[in-house]
């Protein structure tokens, strides 16, 4: 009996001291997942950026291509390797009719190809389509929505982060075919050549700025010192330089490399034509930019070297067989990190996108015709002393301000 008390004692004694270590356990547990959460939000917020009345989507968007960039890379190089190495026999062990269904939707329209090297190209492709895709129309989508309400754009971001996250993961065991390696395709195609024009602009913005910023520096620097403002000059003729010597190099080591075919010669030729060309054109030209020229002659040689580096015949093409050409991919993505990073973080691009961008007007230079960027104030077109003497000009007249 005794035995029988000391043993109902212990075990209420052991019942209430695991009640009290699962009280004191869920207790902790919800206080680690409400820090995690807010940890999470904070993230989110500082990441994606606040929403704030003054603020768009614009560089969410950015973010959301950048993580599309990366998860095409991954699906490229990492996951398409890993499908076809096992093979659809072990897919089929591994993960019985998912793993089968996995095998057999990366591999869909690949078919045809004989040798392993065009058949692992050919997946890896497709990876790279998946990503993409998904953004392509994540953003169409986001487009119809902005037009009816402008606003949205500025909103639930982490959950268009989660979304998109979940479609990517389902795309995973989705078709090859149609969508990715049949529609898509054409569809990227025409969106690449759109894409190749805007970064051109994108590029000549850039330079202009540049060109502008250490101009600008020079005037600056004249205005305290007569004579001080040489050094921005004398840097601006050496990036000139540079970039001058950087396309010319690579148009003798196109000739030199690529010599084999006459299509090449007649891209390399044209590029090498045009450079001359727009150089004169900036020479000759009261407005002209000779730093932005320099840049655009490089960026041409660029556009060229990824033509005939491209061409499928191999006796004019030593680079036909490489399975992965890192240089042409490394610039690709310097290029597209410069394009993105224009379209989400340049003040330029803020200025021409931006809400109160649109309701604002450059004031004139000193020769009431030009306009310095970065310099010249900004005029609100609601003043009511400026003038409009025609809508496709700019307003003139005198524009007041308080001086805080």
């Amino acid at each position: 009996s005794t035995g029988t008390t000391l043993l109902i004692y212990f075990s209420s004694q052991k019942s209430s001291t695991l009640t009290m270590g699962s009280a004191i356990s869920s207790a902790v547990s919800l206080s680690v997942t409400y820090c995690a959460c807010n940890s999470a939000s904070s993230i989110c917020n500082a990441c994606l950026g606040s929403t704030s009345p003054q603020t768009t989507g614009r560089r969410r968007s950015v973010l959301l291509l950048i993580l599309a960039v990366v998860l095409s890379l991954a699906f490229q190089y990492s996951l398409a390797p890993a499908i076809l190495e096992k093979g659809e026999e072990k897919w089929s062990i591994i993960g019985s009719t998912i793993g089968k269904r996995l095998f057999n939707s990366w591999t869909s329209g690949c078919e045809s190809y004989n040798s392993e090297d065009q058949m692992g190209q050919c997946v890896a492709n497709a990876g790279v389509f998946r990503p993409t895709f998904l953004s392509f129309v994540f953003f169409v989508i986001a487009a119809v929505t902005s037009s009816i309400r402008p606003d949205f754009n500025k909103h639930a971001w982490p959950a268009k982060f989660t979304i998109y996250l979940l479609l990517v993961f389902l795309s995973i065991f989705t078709s090859n075919t149609p969508w990715f390696s049949g529609v898509f395709l054409h569809i990227s195609r025409i969106g690449a050549t759109v894409f190749i024009v805007i970064q051109q602009i994108i590029i000549i913005d850039l330079a202009y700025n540049w060109n502008e910023n250490w101009v600008g520096k020079a005037d600056a620097c004249d205005r305290l010192e007569w004579g001080s403002g040489a050094f921005w000059l004398r840097a601006t003729i050496g990036a000139c330089c540079v970039f001058y010597t950087i396309a010319f190099i690579g148009i003798g080591l196109m000739y030199h490399y690529f010599n084999g075919c006459g299509s090449n010669v007649a891209i390399v030729t044209m590029t090498l034509l045009g450079i001359i060309a727009v150089t004169v054109l900036q020479l000759v030209g009261t407005e002209g930019s000779l730093l932005t020229s320099s840049v655009i002659s490089s960026y041409a040689v660029y556009l060229a070297y990824s033509a005939v580096s491209k061409n499928p015949n191999s006796s004019c093409n030593p680079q036909l067989f490489e399975p992965n050409n890192s240089y042409d991919m490394i610039m690709g993505l310097m290029l597209t990190a410069l394009s993105l990073a224009w379209t989400g973080w340049s003040y330029t691009a803020n200025d021409r996108m931006s809400a109160d961008g649109l309701n604002q007007a450059r004031s004139l230079g000193t020769n009431g015709s030009s306009f310095r960027r970065g310099q010249d104030p900004l005029l609100d077109v609601n003043d009511p002393l400026l003038q409009y003497n025609d809508e496709n000009q700019p307003p003139s007249g005198l524009a007041l301000g308080s001086l805080d």
